[in-house]
């Protein structure tokens, strides 16, 4: 369990590479949307800062969080994105299903990955209760969707670098 305030929610912006040449997709998980949509907010917000052009980032929307994997899936066979930023929220109930598509939803991230070999960026907040959510969208802790989105950049960046 975190500590205090930490992350890249603050960070030194000047150590961020420049997105103006990149091509970002976002997928966000409808349920739980208090949270998601902030964090959709707070990664787009983010990518504007670091120069992203508007055009070049596309956001869809799936259900849940399970269904995170195919979206972004179908966005990297339509789509030729420099990053692809999941988010998530799977808030821990009463039954084992959290454990399941937690498990499945960070599998199946990984998995594109290592398949299409662009960054999925995992953006996906798996808490015990609601408020530990809302500390992580904008709250105390920050807005894990603007730190889904330094990710992105910063993995795209590397990606581009290797392949000059």
């Amino acid at each position: 369990m975190a500590t205090g305030p930490k992350g890249l929610s603050s960070y030194d912006s000047s150590k961020i590479p420049d997105a103006g040449r990149m091509k970002f997709g976002i997928v966000v998980s409808d349920w739980n949307h208090e949270i998601t949509y902030s964090m959709r907010d707070g990664a787009y917000n983010t990518l504007l800062r670091h120069g992203a052009q508007k055009n070049n980032i596309f956001v869809t929307h799936v259900p849940g969080s399970f269904e995170l994997t195919l979206g972004a899936k179908l966005l990297a066979d339509n789509g030729d994105y420099s990053a692809i930023i999941c988010i998530g929220c799977i808030i821990q109930g009463e039954t084992r299903h959290f454990d399941f598509i937690c498990q499945s939803v960070t599998q199946g991230i990984t998995q594109l990955n290592l398949t299409y070999g662009i960054p999925f960026v995992f953006g996906v907040l798996t808490t015990s209760s609601q408020e530990q959510a809302k500390e992580r969208a904008g709250g105390k802790y920050g807005n894990k969707g603007d730190e889904a989105a330094i990710t992105a950049i910063r993995m795209a960046a590397l990606r581009t670098q290797l392949e000059e």
